[in-house]
């Protein structure tokens, strides 16, 4: 996860989190992303059962019952031993989360002892009731899918009018007064409705939006193809960055950010070299802190079944379920084979990822994309859209 505006604006500084000490139990949600420890945020998959089915689900999630998901009791074990770990976030997602009937039972102990609980929701079930139990039952931001206006965010989702119900439960989240952002997957189907998304934010005075690259996992991996070339792309972050620094011309202030394509770093510290050389430095060491991509280290999934993975999309990688040994167990064994690649991959990532300059602020991108369209887990991923001279320019990375 890339803080576009932030780092692209300048309103974030090294100073800011060494503040802190960079420990992530103290640091705010906003600096995060540069923690030296890296205690994961932990997405939670507490239900598979979902009211859409969507063309990009990674969980393939379906409107039906899925046997064998965490009890309650096993739930509020799991919420213990996090908070235990030191665990600073945890995104309560799904499927779709709200059709769990015990989720504020769980938001509430989550709150209770002391972490920060986010939720990750399609936004079709919230009414102005629900906003208001999302707001008094221990969710400090909830974040909405938008895969774009009307017909297009339909077709994803599965569902006419889905995207008129997803739009009211924004509004209904902004009114009880929960924080709420959009998340907006691109791809080749959708790409085009990315400055009408822009504007509605503005319209709707919506303060957060993130923009997902597409994951090749679950119902994803059927439309990799759809995802965007490397010129789309950079169009794509071109836009969205000249929107980012339009805004803060005119005062207002939203965080934006990018995710799961961590080539984006690259491309964001090219841009601040040619148009801000004076804050490139800083920039470049925000960025060796965010450390790219942290599957295995800064993040971590707990799907329904309470099987752990490095992170959301790789469902088909377990690392143990905590019904055998609790998450903060499995998350220090070192002897895992998979954690001790990813937490030492550049000594295992080959072709063109391995030769790149900039490995240290992308960390190799996402693997499981890798491992979709090559075979290979160390294998380079192919939404890397930087040039070949981008990557192996003979310049070191300093000014």
């Amino acid at each position: 996860m890339l803080s576009l505006s932030r780092l692209l604006c300048g309103t974030v500084t090294a100073g800011d989190a060494l503040r802190y000490e960079r420990r992530s139990a103290d640091l705010p949600p906003h600096l995060l992303h540069f923690s030296q420890d890296k205690r994961p945020v932990v997405v939670w998959n507490v239900t598979r059962s979902c009211n859409l089915h969507c063309v990009h689900c990674y969980a393939a999630a379906g409107d039906r019952a899925y046997e064998g998901e965490l009890t309650t009791v096993e739930a509020l074990g799991v919420i213990d031993d996090l908070a235990d770990f030191g665990v600073p976030v945890v995104l309560f997602s799904g499927g779709e989360p709200l059709t769990r009937p015990d989720l504020f039972t769980l938001s509430r102990h989550a709150r209770d002892c002391g972490l920060r609980a986010v939720l990750s929701t399609n936004g079709t079930l919230i009414t102005p009731e629900v906003a208001r139990e999302v707001q008094a039952q221990g969710f400090s931001y909830a974040g909405i899918s938008l895969d774009g206006l009307s017909d297009i965010h339909d077709k994803f989702r599965g569902k006419r009018g889905a995207f008129d119900e997803a739009l009211a439960g924004i509004r209904a989240c902004r009114e009880a007064g929960v924080r709420v952002g959009v998340r907006f997957t691109i791809t080749r189907r959708n790409q085009h409705h990315l400055p009408e998304i822009l504007r509605l934010l503005e319209e709707e005075d919506i303060p957060r939006f993130c923009m997902y690259h597409l994951a090749y996992s679950g119902r994803g991996k059927k439309i990799s193809a759809d995802a965007l070339g490397p010129e789309e792309t950079r169009r794509a972050l071109d836009l969205l960055s000249d929107q980012v620094l339009d805004w803060h011309r005119q005062g207002i202030e939203k965080e934006v950010l990018t995710v799961d394509n961590h080539a984006d770093a690259a491309y964001l510290y090219l841009r601040i070299k040619r148009e801000q050389p004076e804050r490139a430095e800083e920039v470049l060491r925000l960025l060796r802190w965010n450390g790219g991509n942290s599957s295995g280290m800064g993040i971590g999934c707990i799907d329904n079944l309470g099987e752990v993975h490095p992170d959301q999309f790789s469902w088909h990688l377990s690392l143990g379920n905590i019904r055998e040994r609790p998450f903060s167990a499995i998350w220090r064994d070192v002897s895992s084979p998979l954690l001790g690649g990813l937490r030492n991959r550049r000594e295992f990532i080959n072709g063109r990822c391995a030769s790149c300059r900039f490995f240290d602020i992308c960390n190799g991108n996402l693997r499981v994309r890798a491992e979709a369209a090559t075979g290979d887990l160390w294998g380079s991923d192919p939404a890397c859209y930087l040039t070949d001279d981008e990557i192996r320019a003979p310049e070191a990375l300093e000014v």
